[in-house]
């Protein structure tokens, strides 16, 4: 709630936004396989500000929040304190394995599932994209978090 409450200065809207952000949590089905917890509620949080942003921006076209010396200060240390070089290097080793991982069910499957997961798009829009059914798009994302799984899953 501090993270909201520092970002948008409103009591009452920071206890919304944190909500919203626990309510995405539960309602995500792999909460269990998320290794990075932290850093997955904090892409949530950071996503919600984003919409937020997009909202109140499509409320008043001509608003405009003068950029506080402060926050823009707080935002680039955390920024660089979240990215060491070690933890940047250990995402990237691990985001390599899962890639190669996902190389042995082929090239559609995997395109699909990083759109799906990585990039974040709708399986309808996958669908639409590449030219396929939706529930094609749903078997080939299943098929991979399934492999993904078998692999990486608890033992």
């Amino acid at each position: 709630m501090s993270y909201f409450k520092r970002r948008v200065g409103d009591h009452a809207e920071a206890e919304d936004l944190t909500q919203q952000v626990f309510m995405r949590l539960v309602a995500t089905d792999d909460l269990e396989r998320i290794e990075q917890a932290e850093g997955y509620v904090f892409t949530v949080a950071g996503n919600l500000l984003k919409d937020r942003g997009r909202r109140v921006s499509r409320r008043d076209e001509r608003a405009f929040i003068a950029p506080n010396p402060d926050l823009i200060a707080e935002l680039t240390r955390e920024a660089v304190e979240d990215r060491s070089p070690e933890r940047v290097l250990m995402g990237r080793e691990s985001l390599a394995d899962v890639l190669r991982t996902l190389d042995a069910l082929g090239d559609k499957t995997r395109d699909i599932y990083i759109l799906f997961r990585l990039e974040n798009m709708k399986q309808r829009e996958i669908a639409s994209l590449l030219g396929i059914g939706q529930s094609t798009v749903e078997k080939h994302v299943v098929k991979a978090t399934a492999h993904l799984a078998r692999l990486y899953g608890p033992r």
